[in-house]
């Protein structure tokens, strides 16, 4: 089976809008705004733990705090920080190249801002895909109506094409029947349908903090610009398929309305003379924002995960996100004083950083494993659970306090992170000392180049470039992977682990 190629950068030119009016990345913004046929959205804030207060609201476009008699208070929602666009103007096909914008809200005047997106969003020429975009226009138009005042939101998108219909357009699915309960990520959508791997390792960054990384910057863009792909995938089974009474339906409506011009297998171009004119008649839909969509509700998931009141194990759940020890090993408690980790499959890469450094670092037995599992093993094995999945947090009365849930995002980052929690010692004899594929441990001797050489044979091929360096070679008892030390990589580690 092939595997999805990883994403790479939005083929098009990033444009990252700051600035006033005078900026010339705004004002390309708005003349592209103005000009697009398709645009497709997304939008970025900071992740709110629960129990966390309202951002304060957005100041004016001269940079002057609104005073607290001139605006209701803030609703509590998250303040949108980051707006994706990627949109194409003419005729809205496959040919336009297009542009994509990352306009950060925090450095450009809201006020400068909300006429041209209101009118975009509301222009009937001017087709918007999104993907789940509802929550993202409620925060939205929360966060404009927090800065500018409560007559500021936006209260609809139209006409508007869910790139979640387009998927289950694209796969054949029933549309006289409901789609499927649990929908499918973005990531999971252009892996099946573009063939590319979307990292989702940024989504929970801090998108409130300054300045944003390049890395971050990418990420956002490509949210927004891989939406325009799936979007010529729709395009493209249109127009193979030829006639609009034969197509599969988006919506509810099982007639082709009288306006749509009537296409022929020989080859009709659906964005010709009326432009996007039969998709948006046939396929839209629209967002509209209801008064209750503006009021945070109290969600009635929360209140169903709740455990019973009779629960025996109710007074032993701690979800506290902070390590509370001591740890199975301790030799207090009867431990062995040697650390040892399960990485759940969210973050089996920190289990190679670990091993690197010489720490015992396992990976679930299975490759979906349920949670019980997870902290069966935990358990067995006397390990602590590292995890990005705040949820198993309430599975900890199964194994003694023995899930820590980590914070940090990048691998090193959360190396240095495990490492200060759980006040590891880390020796320069121990770097090195496990076997990054399997966990296991390396013979004490380090093997010669012609030992190394004979272990290889009919198992694993040396680079003859290496035959000339000194280097030493070390064997996996346990899988038999041969390794070569390099001076960087020891360094590195010094430099990650001091």
């Amino acid at each position: 089976m092939d595997h999805p190629a990883p994403a790479a950068p939005p083929p098009l030119p990033v444009h990252l809008v700051t600035g006033g009016g005078s900026s010339p990345n705004l004002a390309h913004l708005l003349r592209s705004l103005a000009a697009a046929r398709v645009v497709a959205l997304d939008a970025e804030w900071k992740p709110r733990r629960r129990g966390s207060p309202a951002a304060a609201p957005a100041p004016l476009g001269d940079g002057t705090p609104l005073a607290p008699e001139t605006f209701p208070a803030p609703p509590k929602f998250p303040t949108v920080t980051l707006l994706q666009v990627a949109c194409r103007g003419g005729d809205g096909g496959e040919g336009e190249r297009g542009e994509v914008f990352v306009v950060d809200l925090l450095a450009v005047p809201l006020a400068d801002l909300w006429a041209p997106l209101r009118e975009l969003f509301q222009r009937p020429d001017a087709l918007k895909l999104g993907f789940r975009f509802k929550q993202d226009l409620v925060y939205l138009s929360a966060t404009f109506a927090a800065a500018l005042g409560r007559d500021a939101g936006f209260d609809r998108v139209e006409p508007f094409l869910d790139i979640t219909n387009v998927y289950y357009y694209l796969k054949g699915h029933d549309t006289q029947k409901k789609h499927p309960k649990e929908t499918k990520s973005l990531a999971t959508i252009c892996e099946e349908l573009l063939s590319v791997s979307l990292s989702k390792e940024l989504q929970c960054s801090d998108w409130s903090c300054r300045p944003l990384s390049e890395g971050q910057i990418q990420y956002a863009a490509s949210d927004a610009y891989y939406l325009l792909d799936i979007f010529d995938l729709f395009q493209q089974k249109m127009t193979t398929e030829g006639t609009c009474s034969s197509t599969t339906e988006l919506t509810s409506d099982r007639h082709c309305s009288s306006t749509v011009i009537e296409c022929s297998s020989s080859g009709y171009d659906i964005y010709s003379g009326g432009y996007l004119m039969p998709i948006v008649t046939k396929y839209s839909e629209k967002i509209l924002l209801t008064e209750s969509d503006t009021k945070p509700r109290s969600s009635r998931r929360k209140e169903k995960l709740k455990l019973p009141t009779n629960a025996k194990c109710k007074d032993k759940v701690d979800c506290s996100t902070e390590w509370q020890g001591p740890p199975p090993w301790d030799p207090s408690i009867g431990g062995d004083g040697y650390p040892k980790f399960l990485c759940d499959v969210m973050i089996e890469g920190l289990a190679k950083h670990l091993r690197c450094v010489g720490i015992d670092a396992a990976i679930p037995s299975s490759k979906k494993p349920e949670p019980r599992e997870l902290l069966n093993q935990t358990y067995k094995e006397g390990r602590i659970l590292l995890t990005r999945d705040v949820k198993l947090l309430k599975y900890q009365y199964l194994a003694s306090n023995q899930v820590y849930r980590v914070k940090s995002l990048l691998k090193h980052d959360q190396l240095a992170e495990v490492i200060d929690t759980f006040q590891l010692k880390i020796s320069e004899d121990k770097l090195m000392s496990r076997c990054t594929k399997c966990n296991g441990s390396f013979i004490q001797k380090p093997l010669s180049l012609e030992e190394a050489v004979e272990a290889s044979k009919g198992f694993q091929v040396i680079p003859s470039c290496l035959f000339n360096r000194n280097l030493e070679f070390w064997k996996c008892t346990d899988c038999n992977q041969l390794y070569w030390e390099l001076m960087v990589e020891r360094n590195e580690l010094n430099r990650i682990i001091i």
